[in-house]
C-alpha cells in the first residue's frame, strides 16, 4: 500500500486537489487523501471509496477507468460523489 500511497501522492501533487477521500482496500490497507497529503493511516474523509487493491493498481497504471470501475461494481463510494469524481480525473 505504500508504494501505491506514492505514486497517487505524485498525481495528487501537481493537482491542487483540496478534499479528502479514502481509499478502502479491505484487508489490504486503506490510503487517505487529504488535500495534497496522502498517507496509509486510517482517518476521516468526506468520500470513502472501496474497492479492491488490484483494482486500484488497475486504476493508477491506467489500465481500468474509474468510471467503468465503478459502472461495473468494482468499486463503492460513500459519502460527497463530487469529490470522488474530483479524485477520478486526475487518477
Amino acid at each position: 500500500m505504500e508504494a501505491l500511497a506514492e505514486k497517487i501522492k505524485t498525481k495528487v501533487a501537481e493537482t491542487g486537489f483540496d478534499n479528502s477521500v479514502k481509499l478502502n482496500c479491505g484487508s489490504d490497507g486503506v490510503i487517505t487523501i487529504n488535500g495534497t497529503s496522502v498517507s496509509t493511516q486510517d482517518g476521516p474523509a468526506d468520500c470513502t471509496i472501496s474497492l479492491s487493491k488490484d483494482d486500484l493498481e488497475s486504476m493508477i497504471a491506467g489500465e481500468l477507468s474509474p468510471t467503468a470501475a465503478f459502472m461495473q461494481g468494482k468499486l463503492k463510494v460513500e459519502g460527497d460523489m463530487s469529490v470522488a469524481m474530483q479524485l477520478s480525473q486526475i487518477l
